[in-house]
């Protein structure tokens, strides 16, 4: 096979990573409401009640070096985020009451600000026509990537002569269609399906797969028919769900980025399921 010239393209601008890190402490208040707190730096943090027993504080803007490694919240973030909510709510916040801690990356447009907060969190398209068109995203944050996504397609769409109009803005996602009811509609006639499920799981189910809800169950008609529980209330049949459409590869994600249900496990319970995924991946995955 001929090998194929590697050809060097000069980029058209640059990102600079910036890391948010998260903390997760025990239930500060009652209720559903959230905060916004102004710290005495100028930036805002907020408060947010977490899966039902948890609150959730966030978030911090430092530059990340990817020579560094993954993204982690750092002892000095965590401390950051504590102090915050110290100065807000009577109860005092020490790094040793975070239950969990966890980071992402945002790649935003370097835009020459010294302050990583200050750094714009627009994002800046740049296609090139000089040969096939080219599109340079730099920017953008997860909160703007359905008009990302947008203005990126039909750039490209243009560039290639096709003017169909946008359509994605109104496209539910995922689990967004519940065939015309609302959530709570939704629920009650999912709980006469499945009145052999305990409330609280299919509740969690719900919250998790929305309109799939179905296509999770399955043709389950009893508990036994969703399998072991694998821990954290997650069954086997669950578990195959997130490895054959979601893309879970580790009990981390199963856990951490998909569920939440670590949260609520044990350490030995944790360690159980652990093994339970890696013992049995071929009888768990299609």
């Amino acid at each position: 096979m001929q090998a194929l010239d590697a050809t060097r393209i000069a980029a058209p601008g640059r990102v600079r990573l910036v890391r948010g890190s998260h903390i997760v402490l025990p239930a500060l208040y009652q209720g559903d409401h959230a905060y916004i707190l102004q710290n005495d730096d100028r930036r805002i943090v907020f408060v947010i009640p977490y899966e039902g027993r948890f609150t959730l504080v966030g978030t911090t803007d430092v530059l990340h070096d990817p020579a560094d490694g993954p993204p982690r919240c750092t002892p000095e973030e965590a401390a950051y985020l504590c102090r915050a909510v110290s100065r807000a709510f009577r109860r005092g916040i020490a790094p040793a009451d975070v239950v969990w801690r966890y980071s992402g990356v945002r790649p935003l447009q370097d835009d020459g600000a010294d302050n990583p907060s200050a750094v714009t969190r627009d994002y800046v398209l740049k296609l090139d026509r000089d040969g096939p068109p080219l599109l340079s995203v730099f920017g953008g944050k997860i909160t703007t990537y359905r008009r990302l996504a947008e203005d990126a397609a039909g750039q490209l769409c243009a560039a290639q002569g096709n003017r169909a109009p946008a359509w994605t803005a109104g496209a539910v996602l995922p689990g967004g269609d519940l065939g015309g009811f609302g959530a709570a509609a939704f629920l009650q006639q999912a709980a006469q399906r499945y009145a052999f499920l305990d409330p609280a799981l299919l509740r969690r189910l719900f919250r998790c797969y929305g309109g799939e809800l179905d296509r999770v169950l399955g043709a389950a008609r009893r508990r036994e028919d969703l399998g072991q529980d694998l821990g954290g209330g997650i069954t086997e049949r669950e578990l195959e769900w997130m490895r054959r459409e979601e893309w879970v590869r580790e009990p981390e994600d199963a856990l951490c980025r998909h569920t939440k249900r670590g949260l609520h496990m044990t350490p030995a319970e944790l360690d159980r399921f652990a093994a339970l995924f890696r013992r049995q991946p071929a009888a768990m995955a299609e």
